[in-house]
């Protein structure tokens, strides 16, 4: 079968998706995550297959980082499958109700999307993620994951799926593309597919987009920001900027850029510095940093640039307008960070900062789906149409007006013998 005759298969069960219960859904969520637990060894067998593949080329490190899939990368999975569990049911969740005359009501309620196509990087966790999601949310879902995980993805799927069909979903809940041309289709399955969530660089998103029909939401770069202000608290300062950087340093929330503010750079950096080279982070700024602390001096593409490694940038602003300025020219407009103890200043900060996510005196790491208390997440999206931030439940979901009358005809309202009242209802 092809991608295109697949894709239309799952079309035709969305409906049949999308009405499962809540109670079959979670069931089909708790049989997933007792079958990953069960068959651990096989999972962890194929991820060692894929690691020594990825040496074998010459992956670099960064993405090595992603693809390997821990005991411990279990365990979160696992807790997101049950945090997902947890999570009020939104499906045909009632928005809002509204009398636009008497006997005539409106009812905005909350539904699947119907069938999401996701292409993902060489992270064997963002397939248990993604499938969980759309199965909490009702949604068919085809999934692409990066060549470099495609024995972990295989290994994956196969439990998931037979799982969810053990559980009672429809036969075309899930599906798997497995091979590299099978994109390529996908993105011409405008009929049948109604959304695609790709996660990946930001030449791969923008091919993406100009490749195919069908809505895409998502996002490509992450260049978060830390900025100190002059009223920052160093005590605050330097374990958010440590962690930021090192907790996870190949994810799309680390931090890349960090903005000083003039009047704070000497409070700031002799002991940054010295953390700095505590956790090997290498410095590149500019020059009055780069001299003074050992640094090399950024060029102006070092601004520009999703490091994913332990390299951040530094430069020196003036005040807060100009690091606000730096953000939004230079950022992916997902996470961004001001370090202050000025309230009025963290305000204006977050209320111009153009990104998903503005943070006070926290790590950009917080950035994520279960984090959010989500369960989890298929991906971050940076746009600003329907969903964004990190996308959990309820990005999955878009809505439906029903409308009960009893008669009415709209040539009573246009010729002013009806009128219409406009009354929401409880």
């Amino acid at each position: 079968m092809t991608i295109k005759e697949k894709a239309a298969a799952m079309k035709l069960d969305s409906t049949r998706m999308a009405s499962q219960s809540a109670k079959t859904r979670n069931q089909a969520l708790a049989a997933i995550a007792k079958v990953l637990l069960a068959n651990q060894n096989e999972i962890f067998r194929a991820n060692e297959q894929d690691l020594a593949e990825a040496e074998k080329n010459n992956i670099p490190e960064a993405v090595v980082k992603r693809l390997k899939f821990s005991p411990q990368k279990l365990t979160d999975v696992i807790r997101g499958i049950e945090d997902l569990i947890q999570l009020a049911d939104k499906v045909y969740e009632t928005q809002f109700v509204r009398e636009l005359d008497e006997g005539l009501t409106l009812v905005r309620e909350r539904c699947p999307i119907g069938v999401i196509g996701v292409i993902f990087e060489a992270r064997p966790d963002a397939l248990v993620q993604i499938a969980s999601l759309c199965i909490k949310s009702g949604n068919c879902a085809i999934l692409k994951g990066g060549s470099e995980t495609k024995h972990t993805n295989k290994v994956l799927f196969k439990f998931i799926y037979q799982a969810a069909i053990e559980s009672g979903l429809p036969e075309n809940c899930l599906f798997q593309a497995e091979q590299r041309d099978e994109i390529a289709e996908l993105l011409a399955c405008h009929e049948s597919v109604d959304l695609l969530i790709p996660r990946g660089s930001n030449a791969f998103v923008q091919y993406i987009m100009d490749n195919t029909k069908i809505p895409v939401m998502g996002h490509a770069d992450g260049i978060c920001h830390i900025y100190v202000d002059k009223d920052f608290d160093i005590e605050k300062a330097i374990p958010v900027i440590i962690d930021a950087k090192t907790q996870y340093t190949a994810a799309c929330n680390a931090v890349e850029t960090l903005l000083v503010h003039k009047d704070a750079v000497d409070a700031l950096m002799p002991r940054l510095n010295k953390a700095f080279h505590a956790h090997n982070i290498e410095l590149r700024a500019t020059a009055d940093i780069a001299e003074q602390y050992d640094g090399k001096q950024a060029a102006d593409a070092d601004f520009a640039t999703e490091y994913l490694d332990l390299i951040i940038s530094a430069k020196t602003v003036s005040n807060i307008d100009e690091a606000i300025l730096h953000i939004n020219q230079y950022g992916s407009h997902h996470t961004d960070c001001i370090i202050t103890e000025n309230q009025e200043a963290a305000e204006h900060f977050m209320r111009m900062v153009d990104s998903a996510g503005v943070y006070q005196n926290c790590s950009t790491r917080f950035s994520d789906g279960f984090r959010y208390g989500f369960g989890a997440e298929v991906g971050i999206s940076t746009g600003k149409i329907h969903a964004r931030g990190p996308v959990g439940l309820e990005g999955l979901l878009t809505y439906k007006y029903k409308l009960y009358g009893n008669g009415q005809i709209v040539a009573d309202y246009a010729s002013g013998k009806k009128e219409f009242h406009f009354k929401d209802l409880s």
